[in-house]
């Protein structure tokens, strides 16, 4: 059974860090990209990061470039994603998300399997 289960700190101040981790279980982990994603309320799911982790490719949406950092831990399947100087509105439910290719990418309707989400809510 495929399972990402996120972890994490959900509540920071602006200007502040948080770290979430997304372990994967379920399949070849070698063989998959993670990206993570964020819904506000009342907004579409967006892509923030990816990483493929059959090359370590990453990318970042514009809105976190500079401010985010993905990682993947390949022997503990496990992808970190770094978020520091947060602002108010990267507050989110944050996803993660697995698709079987060795290139990543932003677009969540490519995605095969989700977490159920953590809640991230920076405060002024």
């Amino acid at each position: 059974e495929v399972q990402l289960v996120e972890s994490g700190r959900g509540l920071v101040q602006a200007g502040g860090s948080l770290r979430l981790s997304c372990a994967a279980s379920g399949f070849t982990f070698d063989d998959y990209a993670i990206g993570w994603f964020r819904q506000a309320p009342g907004k579409e799911r967006e892509g923030v990061s990816c990483i493929s982790n059959s090359n370590g490719f990453t990318y970042y949406a514009d809105s976190v470039k500079g401010r985010f950092t993905i990682s993947s831990d390949n022997a503990k399947n496990t992808v970190v994603l770094q978020m520091n100087k947060l602002k108010l509105e990267d507050t989110a439910v944050y996803y993660c998300a697995a698709v079987s290719d060795t290139v990543c990418t932003l677009a969540k309707y490519e995605y095969d399997y989700w977490g159920q989400g953590i809640q991230v809510t920076v405060s002024s």
